[in-house]
């Protein structure tokens, strides 16, 4: 089967690039909307883009009002975020957050979600979470015709569990299975890590 994509409407697009770009990490980003009053969302648009500045990239789309959303906005007034790793235990509070609330409104009270000083860093972190990057916001870039924004956040710190940890010698290495990161697959899919393991590279 092939498919021409310029023959799919963007929700059509959408549905197929979800079902098919398995599994994608969520990037569960913590912004503030007001002094203490915190926003929170996933995005599954997600990925790693550079290590020479270290940096992060999330895509969102906008509200239905044509409004961009709230971690958006709230990134760009702020220029700071707190990125998460979801853990799967977590998925109904991840899936919960994904609800458009009213600018202003905490999606962490409304999902029961406890936070916590982030050392050194303005914004706290989400407590029940085993790995979170404090960021800077780097650039927005708006792409497409939906239109999404491309929000790049530089890290300035990784906070790590200690539990999740398995060496800090030369390199620090993670416990993957103990972290049970939640993968988002399409439609209300979501899956888990199984097992893990590894390939040598060519010299």
């Amino acid at each position: 089967m092939n498919i021409d994509m310029s023959t799919l409407s963007s929700t059509q697009a959408y549905h197929l690039m979800t079902q098919t770009l398995v599994p994608r990490p969520i990037a569960w980003v913590l912004t503030e909307s007001g002094s203490g009053n915190y926003n929170l969302a996933p995005f599954s648009y997600f990925t790693a883009v550079s290590s020479t500045p270290p940096l992060l990239m999330f895509s969102a789309g906008n509200k239905p009002t044509g409004e961009p959303k709230d971690t958006v906005r709230n990134a760009i007034e702020t220029g700071k975020m707190v990125i998460h790793i979801a853990g799967a235990e977590l998925a109904e509070k991840v899936t919960q957050t994904a609800a458009t609330l009213p600018h202003g409104e905490s999606e962490v009270e409304a999902a029961q979600l406890s936070v916590t000083p982030f050392h050194a860093f303005e914004l706290p972190r989400l407590q029940d979470c085993q790995i979170a990057f404090a960021c800077r916001l780097y650039e927005v870039k708006p792409i497409g015709d939906a239109p999404q924004h491309l929000v790049f956040a530089e890290i300035e710190q990784i906070y790590i569990d200690s539990q999740v940890t398995q060496s800090q010698e030369e390199r620090l290495q993670l416990d993957t299975l103990a972290v049970n990161p939640l993968c988002r697959l399409g439609g209300t899919q979501y899956a888990v890590l199984d097992k893990t393991f590894s390939v040598a590279r060519p010299k």
